[in-house]
């Protein structure tokens, strides 16, 4: 099970990077460069601070999925991907949206990205980690 859990967390750590390149680099990358002094620049990132971040999110993942999901599915992964993820995406662009003058279009760019890496960590805990018949 901890191999499991551990391949979990490495794939979905692989799916969310190549999700933020296509999303951040290509897709918003224009909504970024007209608000330039909303950002801070590359060599100011927290780069520990990012990664602990993306950890802690992949941890709270599969932690909700281990705890509070029972059978244990692809499906149920996906179901709780979407859900999650739909929730971080709007708290992530709508929530700054409020705040910030962002354009909202990043806010709606930010709402379908979190709701995309909640769905592809979904499925990823769904495949990886189920539950035999016997042991339910």
């Amino acid at each position: 099970m901890l191999k499991r859990v551990l391949l979990s967390c490495l794939f979905i750590f692989i799916a969310w990077t190549a999700l933020d390149l296509l999303l951040h680099r290509f897709a918003l990358a224009s909504l970024y460069e007209q608000n330039p002094r909303l950002w801070r620049p590359v060599d100011q990132l927290n780069v520990a601070l990012i990664y602990i971040v993306i950890f802690g999110l992949i941890a709270v993942f599969i932690g909700v999925y281990q705890i509070l999901v029972r059978p244990k599915s692809l499906r149920a992964g996906i179901r709780l991907g979407a859900f999650m993820g739909f929730a971080l995406g709007i708290s992530a662009g709508f929530g700054t949206y409020i705040h910030m003058p962002i354009p909202f279009a990043l806010a709606c760019g930010w709402l379908i990205g979190g709701w995309l890496k909640g769905l592809a960590a979904g499925a990823i805990i769904g495949k990886l980690i189920t539950e035999s018949k016997d042991h339910s």
